[in-house]
């Protein structure tokens, strides 16, 4: 990127030459957090389509999509193809580092140590995607703040594009993205490339219930049952005990679907669960009853919030007790725990 505009040059990244946008950021106070009311980034669910993304990138990309509702893991993949390729070890002429092309300057202003290993790099990519994802919406933030002040207009991601790669200065300046070749094209470019990241998965649902079924399953296409509900000796912790509901084998960022209509009444971290989710259904055949969603690696719903079935409540991972990404699904009845498959019948 660069502050004064002009066309991308083609410079290498790790012995291949890459048509990569070089990012000089001019820092100018901008705050974190969701730019509140502003429109999403992206068009369609927000989902990423998990085979997208190098696997060893995939959990810091999920995070940093999930910080706010305007910057969702398709635009942070997408932007860093744009930025370094998915090269870690990428320097661009100018000085800008790693996945994200941070300049020094702004690094030192959101660069932390995010993966705990004692240190806070630029070409640490979790420590990158990280960064990427708080300056993203934080600049999301301010542009919406000078469309509601009239200073700016235009959708809410392509001043955000425009700011990571001209700054913010540019934007306010110009009253949008700002009439650089470089820039136009790099917006242009990563709006581009959000589809290639996104899921082909329709999480939707219809908000219906599946023709004869009390439950419709939690996650798309049929997925495998990888380990049933009952007695098995436990792969973590070594000691039989019931597996209270059932696994369902897929990747990592698959989406997770409500079961059917209810209520959020738990949406959080618990040891061994990991990322769990509750909903309660109220009272079916005279009886309380609750699904819950485990393992997550991102959660997609808040405490109090109506779902319908086939309303995305998180996405699969291997948080907690876990040897492997899959959703560990649960139905409690009056509080006690059962066999899910009556419920989404299956055999």
């Amino acid at each position: 990127m660069s502050n004064n505009g002009g066309s991308a040059l083609p410079w290498v990244v790790g012995g291949a030459i890459a048509a990569v946008f070089t990012p000089v950021i001019l820092f100018v106070g901008v705050s974190g957090g969701s730019a509140g009311g502003a429109e999403p980034a992206a068009p369609g669910t927000g989902a990423l389509n998990p085979g997208s993304v190098p696997p060893e990138y995939l959990p810091w990309v999920l995070k940093a999509g999930s910080m706010c509702p305007e910057i969702t893991a398709p635009v942070i993949a997408a932007q860093i193809e744009a930025e370094s390729n998915w090269n870690p070890n990428a320097s661009s002429p100018v000085g800008a580092q790693g996945l994200s092309q941070f300049m020094p300057g702004t690094w030192q202003n959101w660069g932390r140590d995010d993966d705990g290993d004692g240190q806070a790099s630029p070409f640490d990519p979790a420590d990158a995607i990280m960064a990427q994802g708080r300056y993203d919406c934080a600049l999301a933030k301010q542009v919406v703040g000078y469309k509601n002040s009239g200073i700016a207009s235009g959708p809410t991601l392509d001043l955000t594009l425009a700011a990571y790669n001209a700054g913010p200065g540019a934007v306010e300046q110009y009253g949008g993205i700002p009439p650089y070749t470089e820039t136009q094209g790099y917006v242009a470019r990563i709006k581009s490339l959000i589809p290639k990241y996104e899921s082909v998965d329709d999480p939707g649902g219809g908000g219906q219930l599946p023709a004869g079924k009390q439950m419709a399953m939690p996650l798309a296409a049929n997925p495998p049952v990888t380990s049933p509900y009952g007695w098995r000796m436990h792969p973590t912790l070594g000691v039989r005990k019931l597996h209270t509901g059932i696994d369902f084998g897929a990747r990592s960022g698959t989406p997770v679907l409500a079961a059917r209509d209810g209520t959020v009444t738990f949406a959080g971290w618990q040891t061994g669960y990991g990322n769990r989710v509750e909903i309660s259904h109220g009272t079916i055949d005279g009886k309380q009853i609750v699904t819950t969603y485990n393992h997550q690696s991102a959660i997609r719903v808040s405490v109090g919030q109506k779902v319908q079935v086939g309303t995305p409540v998180g996405l699969v991972g291997s948080t907690g007790y876990s040897t492997g990404a899959h959703l560990h699904f649960e139905v409690k009845q009056n509080g006690e725990y059962v066999d899910p498959a009556p419920w989404l019948g299956i055999g």
